[in-house]
C-alpha cells in the first residue's frame, strides 16, 4: 500500500470513529448499551490509550528489518476484522469505568489521527520498531500503522452496534 493510501485509510477510519462519537450526547457516551459491553466512552478511551502508545512507539527508535515489512498485515486483518470473535483487552489498555467527556474523547482521537498521519509521511515504514510489544512482538512501522487502522475499524464496527442499541433506547 502506498503512503498516500495509508494516510487516506487512517483519515477515513478515524473520521468515521469521530463522526460516530460526535453523534452521541454525553449521556449516551456513558451509557452501557448491553450487558458485558463497554460504553462508547470506554471504547473511545481504549482506542486513545492504545493509539497514543502506538504513536509514541512509531516515533521511537527502530532497527533494520530482516523480513518482509508487511508480513503480519494479513494476519492482523484476518483476526481484527473477524467480528464473530470476542476479544479481551489487556489490562494496560482497559479503560476505566467512569464518565467520559465528549470533548476530551474527540480531541484525543483527532490528535492520534494526526500523529499517525505524520508518522506515515515522515518515516521509513519498513523499519522495525526497537521495542517489542506484548503479544504482537516486533513490528515494523508499516505493520503497526495497519494494526492501528484495523484495530480502530474493529471498534468502529462495535460502536455501530452500540449506537443502534442506544438509538432504540432513546425516547422518540
Amino acid at each position: 500500500m502506498k503512503t498516500n493510501d495509508l494516510v487516506i485509510e487512517i483519515e477515513s477510519t478515524f473520521n468515521e470513529l469521530v463522526d460516530r462519537i460526535s453523534s452521541l450526547n454525553e449521556n449516551e457516551i456513558n451509557t452501557v448499551p448491553f450487558e458485558g459491553s463497554w460504553t462508547a466512552g470506554q471504547l473511545a478511551r481504549h482506542l486513545i490509550i492504545s493509539g497514543s502508545k502506538f504513536v509514541e512507539l512509531l516515533n521511537g527508535p527502530v532497527k533494520e528489518t530482516e523480513r518482509e515489512p508487511d508480513a503480519l498485515v494479513e494476519n492482523f486483518r484476518a483476526f481484527l476484522l473477524d467480528f464473530s470473535t470476542k476479544m479481551t483487552a489487556q489490562d494496560i489498555v482497559t479503560p476505566e469505568k467512569k464518565d467520559y467527556k465528549k470533548d476530551y474523547l474527540l480531541t484525543s482521537l483527532e490528535n492520534i489521527k494526526e500523529g499517525m498521519k505524520q508518522v506515515i509521511v515522515k518515516y521509513d515504514l519498513t523499519k522495525t520498531m526497537a521495542l517489542e510489544l506484548p503479544v504482537l512482538g516486533a513490528l515494523t512501522r508499516l505493520e503497526a500503522v495497519h494494526f492501528v487502522s484495523l484495530h480502530t475499524q474493529r471498534h468502529v464496527h462495535q460502536l455501530k452496534d452500540i449506537c443502534l442499541v442506544l438509538d432504540k433506547k432513546s425516547p422518540e
